[in-house]
Formats: structure tokens, C-alpha cells, sequence
């Protein structure tokens, strides 16, 4: 995507935690070639934000916003609108904090709103961290379900997207991971299991690849257990849960297949067998996804009425603030959130 895109998007680039690596990704991430697929404007601390650009880009400028609506990007000039704590502007670097974590929150809630009213058309979130959410007192696992919370949704599921090549998600190309449990405990997952979850999950991802180009994807579905439980001897979920909800996946009309062991499901998906893999959990669909394309594998939330995206990446907390940080990623997810906006037109 690098000729100009004639509806351009406007999207909100949330900060994320304000000391983790999200404001330098944003700042990585602006460019002329940016402007040309999109109207960004960020949603976090204008003191912040400047400090990042200054990091990458002594050129860039920030100029502070009233309002998620107003304002024009530039190669240049960066947006910035903030509803948030103006404490969030003293918060050390690579330390988690309540008043980050706060902050985080309000930045994403102001986003989901305004996507909700039609101020803006997709949300692209820089990295916060579940720590800081905690010790500001919010209990939530992070950004999927706060935004499931606002828009009133309780079918939903984590995907990470990895087009192939990169940035065909309008052409049909590419691979779709959805998982059924999300940030819980191994320990917890069997007990989180449920045909109708599985079932729920399986139906996004479907529609989400028909969404993008998929006329008939076809959808391959993990088993929980070594060697897909191996009949029973190491777990019987597959039998009880994973198989009928296969089943009725294909009831209704899906391209269905599983329970197939994931060490090799996932193998067979990128090499074209499958278009969209069903992980029961969230390590077994990310660790294959990032180790194919660690910096262009997006997360895009399914279930939303809005469109979120962010990169796959976390807070980075061992390499903020250093001007080591990088912006492929974000570039990644904020060309993807454009798309899926175009396609929601």
C-alpha cells in the first residue's frame, strides 16, 4: 500500500502505556507513506508524544488537539488529542505505574467512543500493560476485552492476522489465527472450553476471512491435547467439546476440519491447506504466528462493531525510551485497520 488510497481512513492511534515502547512505535511508524493510506491522529499525552518524536525524528512536531475530530496530520505534525490524566506526562520509563495503566484505559475508552459515534473510523492501540491496568485498579485482561465491555459485545475473539504478502489483506492472502480463551492461566483453559465457545470463535474467524476476500475459507480447529488427545489417553476435550463443535460448524456450512493436533495444524495452514486455524488458547496460535512474521502478524479483535487493530507485540519495558524501539508493527496494524475500514464502507 503505497500509492494513495482514495478513501483515507481517519484512525486513532491510542498510546498505550505511556512508559513501554507505544509512543515511539507511533512516532516509528509516521511518515508521508502513512498519510497516504490514512488520517491518523493519536490519542494519549501531547508532552509524551513529543518526547517520542523528538527520540526518532527531531523534525516532528506535536500539536495539541480539542477534540478526537479535529486537527490534520502532516509528515511533520503529529495530532494529539488527550483524555486522559495529565499525570500520565510524569510517569518513569520501563516501570509499570497506576497512573500509565490510568491512562491507558482512558485513552482507549475515548477511542472506542468516538469509533462508536463516527468521529473516527478504526483504532489502531499501541502496547499497555496489564500490571499497571491492575494496579490502577482495572481488572481487565487488556485492551480486547475493555473494548468488548464498551461496545456491548460477548461474542468476540482474539486474531492475529499475518498477510501474505504483506499488506494483501484486501486480495484474500494470508492466514487467520482466532483463539477461544484469551489472557488466562494454562490451568484455567480446559475449564473455559465449551462447544458454543468454540463454535462462536470458529463463526468470527469465518466471517472475518470472507470479510477480506476468502469466498469459502477453509478453517482447521486445534486440538487442546498432544497428538489431538491421542483417542483419549492424554485428555479427553477433543472428544467432548472440540469434535461437536467441528460438527456444527460444518452444519452450518463452514469448511470445517479438527480436531488436528497444532504442532502440525499450523504447519499445514501456512504452507495453504487452511485460511483460518482455531487456537484453544493464546500461546498456540502466537507462538507460530510470530515466528513466521513477528513484526507483520496484527492482532484485529473480531466481534466489535468497530475496527481495532494493534501490533503483536508487548511493552517492550527492557528496551523503552532508548531509541531502539521499532515500527513495523504499527505500520503492520495501522495499514490492516485502514482496509478493514474501507471494507466497512
Amino acid at each position: 500500500m503505497t500509492a494513495t488510497i482514495e478513501h483515507r481512513p481517519r484512525i486513532a492511534l491510542t498510546m498505550g502505556d505511556v512508559a513501554g515502547i507505544g509512543p515511539e512505535v507511533i512516532a516509528r511508524a509516521w511518515s508521508a507513506e502513512l498519510l497516504q493510506v490514512c488520517e491518523p491522529v493519536v490519542v494519549g499525552h501531547p508532552i509524551v508524544m513529543a518526547r517520542a518524536a523528538s527520540l526518532v525524528d527531531r523534525r516532528l512536531a506535536v500539536v495539541e488537539l480539542d477534540g478526537i475530530a479535529e486537527g490534520e496530520a502532516t509528515a511533520t505534525q503529529i495530532p494529539c488529542w488527550n483524555p486522559g490524566d495529565p499525570e500520565a506526562a510524569d510517569v518513569p520509563p520501563r516501570k509499570n505505574d497506576p497512573r500509565a495503566g490510568r491512562a491507558a484505559y482512558e485513552y482507549l475508552r475515548a477511542a472506542g467512543w468516538a469509533a462508536q459515534a463516527g468521529a473516527i473510523e478504526a483504532i489502531t492501540t499501541a502496547p499497555l500493560s496489564k500490571a499497571a491496568l491492575h494496579l490502577a485498579g482495572l481488572h481487565y485482561p487488556g485492551h480486547t476485552e475493555i473494548l468488548a465491555e464498551l461496545c456491548g459485545v460477548t461474542d468476540f475473539a482474539m486474531q492475529l492476522y499475518l498477510p501474505r504478502p504483506p499488506s494483501a489483506i484486501e486480495h484474500g492472502a494470508g492466514l487467520g489465527v482466532a483463539h477461544v480463551t484469551l489472557h488466562t492461566s494454562i490451568a484455567s483453559v480446559p475449564q473455559l472450553l465449551s462447544t458454543p465457545r468454540i463454535v462462536a470463535t470458529g463463526r468470527l474467524l469465518g466471517e472475518f476471512l470472507r470479510r477480506v476476500g476468502f469466498e469459502t475459507p477453509r478453517l482447521g480447529i486445534c486440538a487442546l491435547n498432544p497428538h489431538a488427545g491421542e483417542e483419549g489417553l492424554f485428555g479427553d476435550e477433543e472428544q467432548r467439546y472440540i469434535a461437536p463443535a467441528v460438527e456444527l460448524l460444518q452444519q452450518e456450512g463452514w469448511q470445517a476440519a479438527g480436531p488436528h493436533p497444532a504442532d502440525t495444524l499450523l504447519k499445514r495452514a501456512w504452507e495453504g491447506e487452511f485460511d483460518g486455524v482455531v487456537a484453544m488458547y493464546h500461546d498456540q496460535g502466537h507462538i507460530a504466528l510470530k515466528l513466521l512474521g513477528f513484526d507483520r502478524a496484527v492482532n484485529v479483535t473480531l466481534g466489535l462493531p468497530i475496527v481495532r487493530t494493534s501490533p503483536s507485540h508487548g511493552t517492550a519495558f527492557d528496551i523503552a525510551w532508548q531509541g531502539k524501539a521499532r515500527g513495523d508493527g504499527m505500520w503492520e496494524a495501522i495499514q490492516i485497520a485502514a482496509a478493514l475500514a474501507r471494507t466497512a464502507r
